[in-house]
C-alpha cells in the first residue's frame, strides 16, 4: 500500500506540473510579451514566434536552477521520504490554486515568490510536527530550514524592485535625452550606437550567462570570454554598432526593431531559464525522491532524504518537454492576452482607460513626488531645464477611433529599453542561480522606464501610481497566502494521507474547472459587449450620424435599467436592483468617458466648427443629466429593499408600473427613430411631451391625496414622491436631448 500511495502522488505531481506550467504562463506570459505588443513594432504573430523560438532555449538552459526546489529553501537531510512528500504535494496544489485565481482577476503576480513562500510554508509546517513529536523546543525549528539560502532569495526578489525600477528609468531617461522622441529623423549613427549598445548586452548575457548551463558553447570557447571579458564586449560593440548602422542605411529596417526582437526573444529566454524551476522544479525533485527511495527498500518513515543536497543534472528531453507545453499555452492561452493587458495599460505612453481607481496611498506618493520634483527642478539652470524638456516633447497627433485601437502603448525606444534591462538583469540572476522574479524584474523596468519618459502626466499619474501599487500588494498577498495555505495543506495532509490528498485534488480540478467557465463566459460577454463610441466628425451632420448609435444604445440601456429598479422595487428583490445598480454604474462610466475625450474632440474640429463642439457638448450634457437621474432611482430603491423597509403599497407599484410602461413606450420609439436615423419623427415625439409630464405630475398628486388619507409609511411615501420626481427629471433630459438633435438633425436635411 505505501508503495502504491507514493506512486499515486508521483503521477499526481506529474499531472500538477503540466496544469501549473500551463497556469503559469498565463500569468508570466507578461514578462516577455509586454513591451513587443505594447509597441506594435512587429506582428503579434512575429513576437509569439520569437518568444516560442526563447522559450524552448530557454527551458534546456534552466537545469541548473531546478536545484532551488531541492534544498534552496529547506534542509532535506532532516526529513524522511514520507515527510519530504507531503511537502512536495502541499505546494503543487498551493501553487496551481493562487496562480489561477490571480489569473482569473487579470493580475500578474509572481510565481518564484509564491514557490519560494509554499516550500517555505510546507516544510515549516512539516518541521513543526516532527518538533512536536520529537517533543523539541521551537528554536530547532532552523535547523530544517536553510535559512542562507532562503534569506538570499527573498533579499534578493526584494531587492530586484528597486534595482528594476532604479535602471530602467535610468536607461530610459538617458536613452531619451540623446535619442528624444524624434528618433526617426536622428542620423543613422545614433540609432547604430544605441543598436550597438543594446545588442552587445543582450548577446553578453544570453549567450554568456544564460546559455552557460546549456552546452551551446563548450567549456573552451565560456573560459576564453570569461578571462577576456572586456575584449569580448568592446568587439562586439564595434561589431554590432557597424552591423546597425549598415541596416539603418541600406535598409529601411528600423534598428529598434530589430532591437525588440532580439530582447523579445533574449527575456522569453531569460524568462524559461529562471522561471521553469517555478512549474517543475518541484515534481522534478519528487520523482529523485521516489526513484532513490524505490530502490533502498528502508521504510519511507525513515529514510532520510541526503540525496537531494547532491547536485543533480535534469534529463534534457524533460526539459524540452516542459518548453513544449509553455509555447502551446502561450498560443492558446485566452488568460495570458487578459494578464498582458493589464500590464501594457499602467504603462503605455497616452491616457486612454485607466483600469485602478486611485486610493489614498497613491494621491499621496504622487502629490509628494510633484512636490520633490519641483524642488529639484528649482535647483537646475532654466536653460538646462529647457533643453532637457525638448527631448521629452511628443507632438499631438489626433487618431480617429477606427485606429485607436492599433495605436502603440509607447515607441520602439522605450520597448528596447524595457526588453534590454529586463533580459540582462534576470539573465545575470539565472547565472548565478538565483531565482528571481521575472515578474518584478520586467514590470517594474516597465514602470521605472515609463516614469522617466514623462508617461505619468498629471493626467494619469493617480491611476498608474495606483495600479502598481495594486499589483504589488497583489505580489506581497501572495506571499502572505501561499506560506499560510501551503502550509495548511501540508498539515491536512499529514492529518488525512491518502483521502486528504484525494479530496484536495478534487477540489483544485474544480475551482480551476468553474474559474475556466466564468472567465470563458466573461470573455464571450465582453466580445459582445455594446459600448458607448466617441465621436470623431467635425462637422454636425458627421457628428449626428456617428451619435446616432450611441443615442440608440443609450436609451436601450436607460429603459431596460429604469424597468429593472422598478420590477424589483415592486417583487422586494434584491438581486434586480443590485443588476441595475450595477448597469446605471457602468453606464455613468462610459458617459463619464465620452465627456473625458471632449478635449481631443475640440482639438480635432477646425476654426468654423464652433457650432459642432456646442452641439457634441450639449447631448454629452443631457445624457449625465439622464444617467444621474438613472443613478438616484436605481440606489433608492437598492437601499429601500435592502435595508428591509416595508414594500411598497400594492398603488404605489400599480401607478409605478403605468409609469414604466410610459416611459417603454417612448425610450422603444427613440431608439427605432435613431437605429433607422429618420429624425423627422422626433417632433411627433416632443409635441406629446407635455402629455407625459401631466401623467407624472397625476401620479404625483394621486400620492398627495393618499398621505392625507391612509399613508401610514414616511419611508414609502419619501421614496415614491422621490420615484417620480427623478422619473420626471429623466423625461426632461431625454426631452431636452430630442430637441437638441430635432434643431439640428431636421434644418440640416
Amino acid at each position: 500500500m505505501g508503495e502504491n500511495l507514493y506512486l499515486f502522488m508521483i503521477i499526481a505531481l506529474a499531472v500538477l506540473a503540466i496544469t501549473d506550467l500551463v497556469v503559469g504562463v498565463s500569468n508570466d506570459a507578461v514578462n516577455f510579451l509586454n513591451s513587443a505588443i505594447g509597441s506594435k513594432a512587429i506582428s503579434f504573430r512575429t513576437v509569439m514566434i520569437v518568444a516560442s523560438i526563447g522559450i524552448a532555449f530557454g527551458a534546456i538552459s534552466s537545469s541548473g536552477m531546478m536545484e532551488v526546489a531541492r534544498k534552496g529553501i529547506f534542509n532535506p537531510e532532516h526529513f524522511v521520504f514520507a515527510e519530504i512528500m507531503i511537502i512536495f504535494m502541499a505546494v503543487m496544489i498551493t501553487d496551481i490554486l493562487l496562480l489561477d485565481f490571480f489569473n482569473t482577476l487579470g493580475m500578474p503576480t509572481s510565481t518564484t515568490v509564491s514557490i519560494v513562500f509554499e516550500l517555505l510554508g510546507a516544510a515549516v509546517a512539516v518541521s513543526l510536527v516532527k518538533i512536536m513529536g520529537d517533543g523539541e523546543g521551537a528554536s530547532s525549528l532552523w535547523m530544517y530550514i536553510n535559512t542562507d539560502k532562503a534569506t538570499e532569495i527573498i533579499l534578493g526578489i526584494l531587492l530586484s524592485v528597486v534595482i528594476a525600477f532604479t535602471v530602467g528609468a535610468l536607461v530610459q531617461f538617458i536613452s531619451r535625452l540623446l535619442i528624444s522622441f524624434k528618433f526617426e529623423n536622428k542620423p543613422s549613427w545614433v540609432g547604430a550606437i544605441f543598436g550597438g549598445f543594446a545588442l552587445t548586452s543582450i548577446i553578453y548575457f544570453i549567450l554568456v550567462k544564460g546559455l552557460k548551463s546549456a552546452s551551446i558553447l563548450s567549456p573552451e570557447i565560456l573560459e576564453t570570454i570569461a578571462n577576456k571579458q572586456f575584449l569580448f564586449i568592446l568587439s562586439n560593440f564595434v561589431v554590432w554598432t557597424l552591423l546597425s548602422w549598415m541596416i539603418t542605411t541600406l535598409t529601411r529596417i528600423s534598428i529598434y526593431t530589430i532591437v525588440i526582437v532580439m530582447g523579445t526573444f533574449a527575456l522569453a529566454m531569460a524568462f524559461a531559464g529562471n522561471d521553469l524551476v517555478n512549474f517543475i522544479g518541484v515534481p522534478l525533485a519528487a520523482l529523485e525522491s521516489y526513484t532513490s527511495w524505490s530502490t533502498s527498500g528502508i521504510d519511507p518513515n525513515v529514510y532520510t532524504m541526503e540525496g537531494l543536497s547532491t547536485a543533480v543534472k535534469t534529463p534534457q528531453y524533460l526539459l524540452l518537454l516542459s518548453g513544449m507545453i509553455m509555447v502551446v499555452t502561450l498560443w492558446f492561452s485566452s488568460k495570458a492576452k487578459n494578464v498582458v493587458k493589464t500590464s501594457v495599460d499602467l504603462s503605455r505612453q497616452d491616457e486612454g482607460d485607466e483600469r485602478f481607481q486611485p486610493n489614498f496611498l497613491s494621491r499621496q506618493i504622487v502629490r509628494f513626488s510633484i512636490k520633490a520634483s519641483e524642488n529639484i527642478a528649482a535647483l537646475i539652470p532654466d536653460i538646462i531645464v529647457r533643453k532637457m524638456d525638448t527631448r521629452f516633447e511628443k507632438p499631438y497627433v489626433y487618431v480617429p477611433k477606427s485606429r485607436v485601437q492599433d495605436l502603440p502603448a509607447f515607441d520602439l525606444v522605450r520597448a528596447s529599453v524595457n526588453l534590454m534591462v529586463a533580459s540582462v538583469l534576470i539573465s545575470l540572476a539565472t547565472s548565478m542561480k538565483l531565482p528571481l522574479s521575472t515578474t518584478y524584474v520586467t514590470f517594474m523596468v516597465a514602470m521605472g522606464s515609463s516614469l522617466a519618459d514623462r508617461a505619468w502626466g498629471a493626467e494619469s499619474a493617480v491611476y498608474r501610481v495606483a495600479g502598481v501599487l495594486n499589483v504589488i500588494g497583489g505580489w506581497f498577498f501572495t506571499a502572505i497566502s501561499a506560506f499560510t495555505a501551503a502550509a495548511l495543506i501540508a498539515y491536512i495532509i499529514h492529518l488525512g494521507g491518502i483521502w486528504a490528498i484525494g479530496v484536495l485534488l478534487i477540489i483544485a480540478s474544480f475551482l480551476i474547472g468553474k474559474n475556466y467557465l466564468t472567465h470563458t463566459k466573461k470573455m464571450k460577454e465582453t466580445k459582445l459587449e455594446e459600448k458607448l463610441e466617441r465621436a470623431e466628425s467635425n462637422s454636425i451632420i458627421g457628428v449626428i450620424e456617428e451619435s446616432a448609435a450611441n443615442i440608440s444604445l443609450a436609451i436601450k440601456r436607460a429603459n431596460k435599467i429604469y424597468t429593472q429598479s422598478i420590477d424589483g422595487l415592486a417583487k422586494h428583490d434584491i438581486e434586480t436592483l443590485r443588476k441595475s445598480k450595477k448597469g446605471i454604474s457602468k453606464f455613468d462610466k462610459e458617459v463619464e468617458d465620452l465627456r473625458d475625450n471632449i478635449f481631443y474632440f475640440i482639438k480635432n474640429l477646425d476654426e468654423s466648427s464652433v457650432s459642432t463642439s456646442n452641439f457634441y457638448i450639449a447631448i454629452l450634457s443631457y445624457l449625465q443629466d439622464m444617467t444621474q437621474s438613472l443613478e438616484y432611482i436605481a440606489k433608492a430603491g437598492y437601499k429601500h429593499v435592502h435595508n428591509n423597509h416595508k414594500k411598497l403599497r400594492f398603488n404605489q407599484i400599480k401607478d409605478l408600473k403605468e409609469t414604466d410602461g410610459y416611459l417603454d413606450q417612448l425610450f422603444t420609439d427613440i431608439q427605432t427613430i435613431f437605429e433607422t436615423k429618420d429624425f423627422l419623427k422626433l417632433t411627433e415625439l416632443i409635441i406629446g411631451k407635455q402629455e407625459l409630464f401631466k401623467k407624472v405630475d397625476m401620479k404625483i398628486h394621486k400620492q398627495v391625496e393618499r398621505t392625507r388619507t391612509d399613508e401610514s409609511s414616511p419611508k414609502n411615501t419619501a421614496l415614491y414622491f422621490s420615484l417620480l420626481l427623478e422619473t420626471k427629471d429623466l423625461l426632461v433630459a431625454t426631452m431636452n436631448l430630442l430637441e437638441t438633435y430635432d434643431q439640428h438633425a431636421n434644418t440640416k436635411i
